[in-house]
């Protein structure tokens, strides 16, 4: 399969230099500016103001204001059956499936590491290893803030290094290992069905990632960093499903984790199926 232009220019690209600029103008206060950008997007985009508790374009501080914009109340409703996984995102699903022989699948002829994606821990890896994983895109006109497919403890949260390709469909079909190559923060969560990772991906043009716990995580890091929650001293980090967990300003990917045997997906999730934070992926097993 012959790679686009655009794949291969992406190489060359300086990725991190590139999102820094752009995190720049998206944190520009001048009213002017801010608000033709907004609007511009808005209509870009064809995004739909009436869910956003703030409808007013005019009205955000600057542009990743208004790119993290939360909903209305009740716009993104979450299953009562406690039995029940949620989408993390608005988005379309990119791939789901069985994690085999601790590979994921990325696109037809390309999968990547489970241990890479996790930043390069065996052990922790191992937990996770025949389990099941779901890829949601968040496209631009997508609401951005990522939440609890269900509930659970935080137990770590890693920062990985690494570039910031596209994740839009062209560069998943074409790039080997793109999801274990980007900039990507790794939160792992304890609950009563056994791990459960939410893996916010970065990509190009996403000028930072932040969770409701940490706050801004990226930028500036650059060196792989792990931080424990589970020390005795601390407070547990107790998150309900559909909690809100983390945001991206500007969009990109989350990738969901569960071990072995804990939850089937809904069989009738595929590639490109759209999404929406808080509706059903599939349901934890009966052994559970």
């Amino acid at each position: 399969m012959k790679t686009p232009f655009f794949v291969k220019l992406q190489h060359l690209m300086p990725h991190h230099c590139i999102s820094r600029a752009a995190h720049w103008v998206a944190e520009c206060r001048c009213g002017w500016f801010k608000n033709a950008f907004i609007k511009w997007f808005i209509k870009r985009y064809q995004v739909d103001m009436g869910l956003a508790e703030n409808e007013n374009p005019e009205s955000f501080a600057h542009f990743n204001d208004f790119f993290t914009r939360p909903l209305k109340a009740g716009a993104r409703p979450i299953p009562a059956d406690e039995s029940i996984i949620v989408s993390p995102a608005d988005g379309a699903i990119s791939q789901l499936g069985k994690i085999e022989y601790g590979r994921i699948f990325q696109a037809k002829g390309h999968d990547y590491s489970l241990t890479e994606l996790v930043g390069g821990d065996v052990k922790l890896a191992q937990e996770f290893n025949d389990g099941s994983f779901a890829t949601v895109y968040l496209s631009p006109k997508d609401y951005h803030r990522v939440h609890m497919p269900y509930g659970g403890t935080l137990r770590s949260m890693i920062y990985v290094p690494g570039r910031l390709f596209s994740v839009n469909q062209t560069t998943t079909e074409h790039l080997p290992g793109l999801f274990a190559r980007n900039e990507r923060v790794v939160c792992i969560f304890d609950t009563n069905i056994g791990p459960m990772a939410v893996i916010m991906v970065g990509a190009m043009i996403v000028a930072s990632i932040e969770t409701t716990w940490a706050g801004l995580v990226t930028p500036p890091r650059r060196q792989l960093k792990q931080t424990d929650y589970t020390e005795a001293a601390r407070q547990p980090i107790k998150l309900a499903k559909g909690d809100e967990m983390g945001r991206f300003k500007l969009g990109s990917t989350a990738i969901v984790l569960f071990g072995k045997d804990a939850i089937n997906w809904e069989e009738s999730l595929t590639a490109d199926t759209d999404v929406l934070m808080g509706s059903k992926l599939g349901q934890k097993t009966a052994s559970n």
